[in-house]
């Protein structure tokens, strides 16, 4: 069990801690989850059966594991919101000017405040496949649904960001 372990360990656990920190933007949050992520492993490892791949099987749990979280944390969106730092690293491009730079920063900042704004089910969603970068198919197998519903919670995410990112924009212009 001990080789099993290391071996999804190694593999996987920089995805599954990404996709925890992109749930909650608190590192160390993600890092307890994702403590909880492996327990849960190690506890149910005996009953997968490989109908999907391991990442699959690790990303549902991780989403559940998280789900768990919000349930017990109130107040989590703010906190959300309130974290971006560690995203701006993430964006850095030495080619750009500050004041792209700067533009860049609030563009992502408005956009996780938008996805906030979205359900936990949209959020999942625009995670998994642009964060994470999973197929509809895996996303699909992550979340426990077909692959349509992906698709139309996908659509109506991107449908929905784009209106509220919108109405952010004409506010600023606004104001």
């Amino acid at each position: 069990m001990e080789e099993v372990f290391n071996h999804l360990y190694k593999k996987y656990h920089q995805d599954v801690f990404n996709f925890l920190y992109y749930m909650v933007h608190n590192r160390e949050q993600a890092e307890d989850l994702v403590q909880e992520v492996y327990i849960r492993v190690l506890k149910a490892y005996q009953q997968f059966k490989g109908d999907s791949s391991e990442k699959t099987w690790l990303f549902a749990i991780a989403r559940n594991v998280a789900i768990d979280s919000f349930r017990k944390h109130k107040g989590w969106k703010q906190r959300i919101i309130d974290q971006f730092d560690s995203w701006e690293q993430q964006v850095k491009d030495e080619s750009i000017s500050l004041e792209e730079s700067v533009f860049q920063k609030l563009d992502t900042q408005n956009m996780f405040k938008c996805l906030e704004q979205c359900t936990l089910d949209q959020k999942s969603v625009i995670i998994l496949r642009f964060l994470q970068e999973l197929s509809i198919y895996e996303t699909a197998k992550v979340l426990g649904w077909k692959e349509s519903k992906v698709k139309t919670t996908q659509h109506r995410a991107i449908k929905q960001l784009k209106i509220l990112m919108e109405e952010i924009s004409n506010k600023e212009k606004a104001g």
